[in-house]
């Protein structure tokens, strides 16, 4: 019975397909070491069976190697058998002496082909500290070479600083800053406690999605070795302009600092470590911002980058009063969240409604890109042919550093009377008007006999009911009229209305927030926070989204007559949100803290501003 169920299994692994890798052959190594530094360079191989050649380690001193080991992953995805193999090579070095070295491709034969790695290129640098750094900062390089040094960085002989880069320091309005939060460090750290941001003010913020630091990497740093990772990137578009002052950005780190009695011979094995909290902060940055040359076009749209225009239209035979879904979409690249939509010039027989705006929009090193439409609804009134004039619209080319004019071209629209119950009604604008219709056929006459006449009471208008009626319908109307004048007073101003639903816009979008956390989702959970709160002080405060950022609100807060110990509150809850996105093990129990906090911020506001 044994066998034949070994035998089953091994029909079953025979039919399912193995589906075949392409050879590939990486190297990990550190990209700057010290002279007497002992390293590791490691070839990898996702295939066996062949012969590895290493290449001559010119400049260094062999210590070591190859150390060889072999790990194997097999899954089983819809019938598909897929098998990962690695084989690697592991050879321990010496830096000798100073200076740029490169080591030759290794090379792996197998089935009389021949594949190679890339090149090696170390820097040896004089630092009597980079057997420690070693220890202290452990990195795991790609196959991407030398990681060159940032000339703009100054250490100042720190152990340990941040650095904010941008990638230029002038640039005209509109235009992306690409800014990065550095770490530098030659002590050992256990991780990051807090994360303050400034509020870069004068600036439209949009965050790059930047991999969680977990390892640091080695580069040299005006001859000393530091370890050495990227916190955040964000993109900055400029909304002023003028030298716009960037406050520095404060982390508190975890460092590691050995205790107890240094003893010469068992200082590693018996010492002990205890995590010590550091706050350090980078400098202050100036960008200057250029307003934007030439003459602004009449229909210029805001953006500032390079785009392209399209627009269709949903049908060109309609009938009178059908919608029509006229689509107008914005692609390229530049500050495309603050594309204002284009303008359309439309007969006055065509009612068009306020178009619903989508983007699918993705922020990288070069800046956001992606697509904006803009659909329109419109709908003929009167039938007829109808000509949708060509759309344009303008934008800033920073490569060429002239504004351009897209257009599109024109659309016809054929609008027919419809059947036969509407062909008699034509609708302008809204306002219906009937033409005389024809009630029957049948002839109606006049009836000659005056029948039983009989003289009835008194008149119904000297009756004092009569009277009673017509005041009490006289005042009702009046109400009725007071009550639709005041609903479109208080609806006319978009604002006003804005900031009476804001309350509830904001419950709406905790109870969201609380289904996350009931789900343990609590990424999602830290997200509708933010959407809940930025959402609700846009509202409130009636500040526009472009100009909504963390100072305006706090300053608007203060004017309102809102104590301190509540904008404290909201600083500290937005500070924890933004935190969690680099911290995805906050625990729950700080979540419902933040979601209380929340909640009462939001009461306190609405019982102090109303």
């Amino acid at each position: 019975m044994m066998k034949r169920t070994l035998i089953y299994h091994l029909i079953l692994l025979l039919s399912i397909p193995l589906t075949a890798q392409e050879i590939a052959l990486k190297v990990e190594y550190p990209a700057v070491v010290s002279a007497g530094q002992q390293f590791s360079v490691s070839w990898s191989v996702n295939s066996g069976g062949g012969e590895f050649s290493c290449p001559p380690f010119t400049g260094f001193t062999r210590l070591m190697g190859p150390q060889t080991s072999y790990s194997s992953n097999t899954q089983i995805i819809n019938g598909k058998m897929l098998q990962e193999v690695s084989y690697s090579y592991t050879y321990y070095l010496l830096a000798n002496n100073e200076g740029r070295f490169v080591i030759p491709p290794a090379v792996f034969k197998v089935k009389n082909k021949t594949y190679q790695s890339d090149s090696i290129r170390i820097e040896v640098v004089a630092d009597a500290t980079g057997r420690q750094n070693q220890k202290s900062t452990q990195s795991t390089q790609s196959t991407a070479g030398a990681t060159k040094a940032d000339q703009d960085v100054e250490s100042n002989g720190n152990n340990i600083f941040l650095n904010l880069a941008l990638s230029r320091k002038e640039l005209y309005i509109g235009e992306p800053i690409i800014a990065s939060v550095k770490i530098y460090t030659r002590v050992n750290l256990s991780g990051i406690n807090d994360i303050k941001y400034p509020s870069f003010k004068g600036f439209l913020r949009s965050d790059i999605e930047t991999p969680q630091l977990t390892s640091l990497k080695q580069e040299n740093v005006n001859g000393t070795i530091y370890g050495t990772g990227v916190v955040q990137q964000f993109i900055l578009y400029p909304q002023v302009t003028g030298e716009i002052n960037i406050d520095p950005v404060q982390i508190s780190v975890l460092v590691q600092q050995k205790t107890g009695q240094s003893d010469p011979f068992f200082d590693n094995f018996f010492s002990s470590v205890q995590t010590v909290p550091r706050t350090i902060a980078s400098k202050s940055l100036k960008v200057k911002v250029k307003s934007l040359p030439g003459v602004q076009p009449t229909d210029y749209s805001g953006v500032v980058g390079k785009l392209d225009l399209k627009a269709n239209l949903s049908k060109e035979t309609v009938n009178v009063n059908d919608a029509v879904n006229f689509k107008v979409r914005i692609e390229g690249s530049g500050n495309l969240k603050v594309a204002a939509a284009p303008s359309l010039k439309l007969s006055p027989d065509i009612e068009v409604y306020e178009p619903k705006i989508s983007d699918d929009l993705k922020n990288g090193m070069n800046g956001t890109t992606g697509q904006k439409t803009f659909d329109y609804l419109i709908i003929p009134r009167h039938y007829g042919d109808y000509v949708i004039p060509s759309v344009t619209y303008s934008y800033f080319n920073t490569s060429t550093g002239k504004y351009e004019s897209l257009s599109t071209g024109e659309f016809t629209l054929h609008v027919r009377k419809g059947n036969d119950q509407n062909t008699g009604i034509t609708v302008y604008g809204g306002v219906s008007k009937e033409d005389v219709k024809y009630l029957g056929k049948d002839i109606r006459f006049i009836k000659t006999d005056p029948g039983n006449l009989r003289k009835t009471g008194g008149s119904i208008v000297i009756n004092t009911s009569y009277h009673l009626l017509f005041v009490i319908s006289l005042l009702i109307f009046l109400v009725v009229l007071f009550l639709r004048r005041e609903h479109i007073r208080r609806n006319s101003d978009i604002s006003q209305v804005r900031n009476r639903k804001a309350a509830k816009i904001a419950i709406r979008r905790l109870q969201s927030a609380d289904e996350c956390l009931k789900n343990e989702q609590i990424d999602s959970f830290y997200e509708e926070m933010l959407k809940a709160l930025w959402g609700y002080l846009s509202d409130k405060l009636s500040i526009p989204v472009a100009e909504l950022t963390r100072s305006n609100v706090l300053s608007t807060l203060a004017d309102r007559g809102i104590d301190s110990e509540r904008i404290e509150s909201l600083n500290r809850i937005l500070d924890t949100c933004e935190f969690a996105r680099f911290a995805p093990s906050a625990s729950g129990a700080e979540a419902v803290t933040i979601y209380e906090e929340a909640s009462l911020f939001i009461k306190s506001v609405e019982n102090s501003i109303g």
